[in-house]
């Protein structure tokens, strides 16, 4: 099976404020999200992690790596650089790469840590998989993000702090910006 997820940011206690995570502290937010990753992912799964796995984490990165069952795929975010140059990424994934064009059970993705208006397959329906932007709607490019249902977020902020499929991160995505078109036009 396939998974998503991205802006983890594990190790970091600003986060938690930032995103209106629901957590007291980096410990108690570590914990909930490598229970949740293990709890639903098996040794044979394959994850996509589309960037910023941790940053400012007083753990070093092998630490939280050797906790998380399946095989990693690490597309590289901002807050990656800085942990990368301390760990021996061949021994943790399976591809480490800043962009990746993959198929997900007939259907094509280009997976981002940042959010394209434009990528290969867009004509075709593929999907454009990103992070980056957390929960955040208040920036000018969210109504763009908003009016295309092929580009889904996989931000453990907005699919329930936990890898997802396909098909969950489409239900949740959908979910996420029906709620914030609602919010931005006034009807909540």
């Amino acid at each position: 099976m396939i998974y998503y997820t991205s802006d983890l940011h594990l190790g970091h206690t600003n986060v938690i404020r930032h995103c209106d995570r629901p957590f007291s502290n980096a410990d108690e937010m570590d914990a909930a999200l490598i229970k949740n990753w293990n709890d639903k992912i098996h040794s044979n799964d394959t994850v996509y992690i589309v960037g910023d796995f941790l940053f400012r984490a007083k753990r070093p990165a092998e630490e939280y790596l050797s906790e998380l069952k399946g095989k990693k795929h690490l597309i590289v975010g901002n807050h990656d650089k800085y942990w990368m140059k301390k760990t021996d990424m061949d021994q943790w994934f399976e591809s480490v790469s800043p962009m990746l064009f993959i198929s997900d059970r007939n259907r094509t993705a280009a997976l981002c840590h940042y959010p394209m208006m434009s990528w290969p397959g867009l004509s075709k329906g593929g999907y454009m998989i990103y992070g980056h932007i957390h929960n955040n709607t208040n920036a000018d490019y969210w109504p763009l993000i908003a009016e295309r249902d092929q580009m889904l977020n996989a931000g453990v902020d907005i699919n329930g702090f936990e890898p997802v499929a396909l098909e969950e991160m489409i239900r949740n995505n959908q979910c996420f910006k029906q709620k914030h078109q609602l919010d931005s036009d006034g009807r909540i």
